[in-house]
Order: C-alpha cells, then sequence, then structure tokens
C-alpha cells in the first residue's frame, strides 16, 4: 500500500502527515537522513522542508541529499558528516521511520554506530555497499573536543578528537524561550545554567546569546543555532545578567563591556564575554575543560622538544596562534607539566583565570586582571619583586606588557606568554613593531638573546566534522639568533625547514602532510598553504 502523502502547511512548506498512512522505506530514510542532520546541525529544518518540497513524495535518499548540496545548505567541509548520516539512513530506514517527525517539530539526537556511508560528491552521489547492521550494537560514547582556551567540559581540554561520536550520543540543547518571560530570577538563572552544561555535554566550545539573533553555539568551529526565536533586546539582557552577581550587574551596564569567570561547579567553569551593541545585549560563554589538560593530550608534534623548552630557568616561550586555536588551552598545560615537574614559584597572570590548577611541586599564584590586578603590565612589574621562577602571561597585547616580559625574561626569569600570531615570523616581526624605531636595534638584541622557541598553532576542520591540530615549532638556535639580531626574519622559514634534528617544523609542511593523510579537505589545506609549490600539489 502507498503511503498517503499530503501537502500541509506549516510555516509555508509542505511535509508528510505523521497521522496518515506510514511512510514506505524511501520515505523512512529520507526522514532519518533530515532527523539525524538536524541533530548534527549539518542544515536547519527549513532547508529540509524546501528541499522535500522542491523533490516531492518519490524523492529518494540520494537526490534528497544531493539537493541539500546543490542548494548550498550543506557546507564542502560537512560532506564527510552528510556521508555517514545518509549511511546510517538508509539502514534505519528499512526498519521504520524515526520516533518523531523530523519535519513536524525539532528532534532529539539518538545514538546510532558508525556505518558505511553513501558517496555524496559533486555533482552525482553514488551510494556505496552498506553492511547489515548488527543486532546490538555498542553505543558510542562522547568523545571531548579541546576548543581554544581553558573553559568547561564542552571545551574539554585535552585530546582533539573527532566530533562524530559526541554527536551520535550527545542530546541538541534546548532551551523554553518562550517561557523566558514567565520565569523569575531564580528559575531564569536555573535555566541558563543547565542550558551551558547541555551545551557543554553535547561538545560545544561556545554559547553566543545575543539581542536580535537565534541563540546558537559553536561545535568543531561550526554553528549550530537552537531553535528559531530570536531574542528579544528585553530577553537578551535577562539571560546574560541571569548569572551575574549584583555587583557585577552594575558594573556591566555602566561600562557596557565586562569579562568574567563563572564557575557553575567545580567541573562546570566557563569565560564569559559580556558587551552591548546595536540591537542590545550579547553574551559569548567559552566552555573551559573540566580536568586540566596534559601535553600528552593535546596531539603536539615532537613533544619531547617542547618539554626542553621548559627545562629553561630564563628566557621567553611563546604560544601563538588565531582565535579558537586553543592557545590557553596548551598554555594550561604547559602550567601543569612545569606544576609537576620542576620545584619553583610560578605566578600566573590571566584575564580572566579560567583553568584552576592547585599547587604540586611549585608554589603556584594565580592572579586575574581586574580582580587582582590593574592590568597584566602593573602585574609584571609586581611580579618582578615576589620572587617567581617561572611568569605565565594570559596575553602579550601591548608596548608595556611585551617590554614588561622581555626584561623579566632577560632578568632570570622563564616567561611564557600569547600571542594572536599565525607563524613564527610574523609573531617576532609583532613583537618587534610594537616597539619605536630608535629602540628596534636594542629590542631585537634583548629577544635575540632571550627567546627560547615559539610554538604555533591552528584547529582545522578534519573530513569526519571534528578538529585537528596543525602546529609550528621554531627553537631558538645560533640561525635564529643571528636573523633576529639583523632583523631578517624573513629567513626563519628556511631554518624551519631545516632544523629538523633539533625537532623544528613548519606549518605549511603539517596542513600538506594532514591532507596526504586524508585528515582534512584539499580545501582546508589550500586555505592555510600560502607556497605556491605546496598548494601546487593539491588537485
Amino acid at each position: 500500500m502507498s503511503a498517503v502523502w499530503r501537502l500541509a502547511t506549516n510555516h509555508g512548506y509542505p511535509h508528510f502527515d505523521p497521522y496518515l498512512a506510514p511512510p514506505q522505506p524511501m520515505q523512512n530514510q529520507i526522514r532519518w537522513l533530515v532527523r539525524l542532520g538536524l541533530d548534527q546541525g549539518l542544515f536547519l529544518r527549513h532547508h529540509a522542508l524546501a528541499v522535500q518540497a522542491d523533490l516531492g513524495p518519490a524523492a529518494e535518499l540520494t537526490d534528497f541529499a544531493q539537493k541539500l548540496i546543490d542548494d548550498g545548505h550543506v557546507a564542502d567541509d560537512q560532506l564527510a558528516a552528510l556521508e555517514q548520516a545518509a549511511g546510517i539512513a538508509l539502514i534505519k530506514g528499512r526498519s521504520g521511520p524515526p520516533a518523531d517527525d523530523p519535519f513536524a517539530a525539532p528532534v532529539a539526537n539518538t545514538a546510532s554506530p558508525p556505518t558505511p556511508a553513501l558517496s555524496l560528491r559533486k555533482p552525482t552521489l553514488v551510494p556505496a555497499p552498506v553492511s547489515p547492521v548488527p543486532r546490538a550494537p555498542a553505543p558510542i560514547a562522547p568523545t571531548p573536543v579541546s576548543p581554544p582556551i581553558a573553559a568547561a567540559p564542552s571545551v574539554t581540554a585535552p585530546k582533539i578528537a573527532p566530533a562524530a561520536a559526541t554527536t551520535a550520543a550527545a542530546t541538541l540543547p534546548h532551551f523554553a524561550i518562550d517561557q523566558l518571560a514567565a520565569m523569575d530570577a531564580p528559575a531564569l538563572a536555573a535555566a541558563l545554567s543547565k542550558l551551558l552544561r547541555d551545551c557543554a555535554r553535547y561538545g560545544a566550545s561556545d554559547l553566543h546569546l545575543s539581542a536580535g539573533m537565534v541563540p546558537f553555539m559553536r561545535r568543531n568551529r561550526i554553528l549550530v543555532t537552537l531553535g528559531q526565536h530570536r531574542l528579544s533586546a528585553d530577553e537578551a539582557l535577562r539571560l546574560n545578567l541571569a548569572l551575574l552577581t549584583p555587583e557585577q550587574s552594575t558594573l556591566f551596564q555602566e561600562i557596557r563591556d565586562f569579562d568574567y569567570a563563572l564557575a557553575l561547579d567545580a567541573n562546570n567553569r566557563y569565560r564569559v564575554n559580556l558587551m552591548f551593541h546595536k540591537g542590545g545585549a550579547s553574551g559569548s560563554y567559552r566552555m573551559v575543560p573540566a580536568k586540566i589538560p596534559r601535553l600528552e593530550d593535546l596531539g603536539l608534534r615532537n613533544l619531547d622538544d617542547v618539554k626542553k623548552l621548559l627545562n629553561y630557568h630564563n628566557g621567553l616561550i611563546l604560544v601563538t596562534g588565531p582565535v579558537g586555536s586553543g592557545k590557553t588551552t596548551t598554555l594550561a598545560a604547559l602550567v601543569a607539566e612545569l606544576n609537576a615537574t620542576r620545584q619553583d614559584h610560578i605566578i600566573t597572570v590571566e584575564d580572566p583565570i579560567e583553568v584552576v590548577q592547585p599547587a604540586q611541586k611549585c608554589n603556584l599564584t594565580q592572579r586575574e586582571v581586574g580582580a587582582h590586578t590593574a592590568s597584566f603590565a602593573s602585574a609584571l612589574k609586581g611580579a618582578l619583586r615576589e620572587d617567581p621562577d617561572v611568569i605565565i602571561i594570559g596575553e602579550l597585547r601591548d608596548l608595556e606588557t611585551i617590554e614588561m616580559a622581555i626584561t623579566a625574561s632577560e632578568t632570570g626569569h622563564l616567561v611564557i606568554g600569547t600571542m594572536h600570531t599565525s607563524d613564527a615570523a610574523t609573531t617576532l616581526n609583532r613583537l618587534l613593531d610594537v616597539f619605536p624605531p630608535a629602540q628596534q636595534a636594542q629590542i631585537r638584541a634583548s629577544v635575540a638573546e632571550s627567546l627560547r622557541g615559539i610554538l604555533c598553532q591552528r584547529l582545522l576542520p578534519t573530513t569526519n566534522g571534528g578538529v585537528v591540530l596543525a602546529g609550528e615549532l621554531l627553537v631558538a638556535n645560533s640561525a635564529v639568533v643571528a636573523l633576529i639580531r639583523d632583523g631578517k626574519t624573513q629567513g626563519l622559514r628556511n631554518v624551519l625547514e631545516t632544523g629538523k634534528r633539533e625537532g623544528m617544523y613548519l606549518m605549511e609542511n603539517v596542513v600538506f602532510e594532514l591532507w596526504e593523510q586524508g585528515k582534512i579537505t584539499a580545501e582546508t589545506a589550500r586555505k592555510n598553504i600560502s607556497t605556491r609549490m605546496l598548494q601546487a600539489k593539491i588537485p
């Protein structure tokens, strides 16, 4: 008996009527694909409804998936995830439709075992052979994904792992925004706390609550919307004030910008930035790792050579990368390594404190800009009189802070800091160029003598929906010292390529290797490689 198809109006789109005859296997497969796609944030519900309206009830699974791609609803870097979802849908559709109709309302996630996928490649979709489903597939345990900084459970620190396993087991966070007006202050605070925990469990790195926009989160560098309701100015303000103390609330509304660390409990910490824009209030909540990250879990190359940098008792070590590249997580792991292997006094200056590190073999003092000191520069001035062995600087952001860091590294302290730069040469140029021309020669000499190493990193989207770490390591040898002193930083690339014996490696070579191993797409590789010779090798 053929399934009954009826066009009914729901937000202007046709859909299956779930109360009529059950759909046939092909329609079941499409429903499963839509359900899995919504769970993983591959596309939005209205995208699926529009495709269903265009293709009609006789559409096949491959046609439906291809239409999602052709209409631009699925990004190129999400094709692998769509392939896996299509393979799962092909099998599950034979047994019936999902429990709740994805065309009718948002759905919850369902754990599904990895299965052979349909091949989705523009312009044609060709199904690949699919093996039978085992009777009792083992559930897939969520795998934490490590985003940039030390934040709560979702940016789960250490290992940079594929997101596919997390997606299958975690449930897309849900927040009843339409009930927000009826909530009093305690109920609203409880609801937001639950949403933050749910986002962390889902594997998100950030949650955004902004006036005029639908709430959304970032997971594996991909934005996933939560519902379809746009927050009004009043709703956004109430939400972002919900977890503040009265003093913090007053301060935020006076200065219009506010950074703070939010701890819901020992295992749920967040770095929060609040601000106002033309539409109203906005909040960005960055998850901090629940446990202290370990260097061994970060996926760094030549780990022994990175650890050798930590054996120095003076000098400057820089951890660099763009926003969202995991610098804070790496910095926290370096501190944890020092804390466990040396017997020194460590002072950290952070904005705000994200990963709380109890003292082990070291005496460890953590200071927060705003709460404990006026600025990075003032904290560094004080640190030189506080008998430290190691000074950790959350961010080298201005002339005074950089100057103090270099001075501290020259006066018998090991200084480790972060900068927002993309590679070693750019890092040194940025470090030196903040100084006036009259000081350039002196600063080049100081940096040449004090620099120990630069660790640059990026998080790149993988072909299976996760992220992978790509890095660059510069170790200050005699050639590096000479280039810095002479102002010839353009020659650092050659040193990085010839310094393999000392543990050095070049970012572009690492990216190219990741593409050769099939871990990243050709498009991602091309975006992160500027050398024509390497680009020419990528089809």
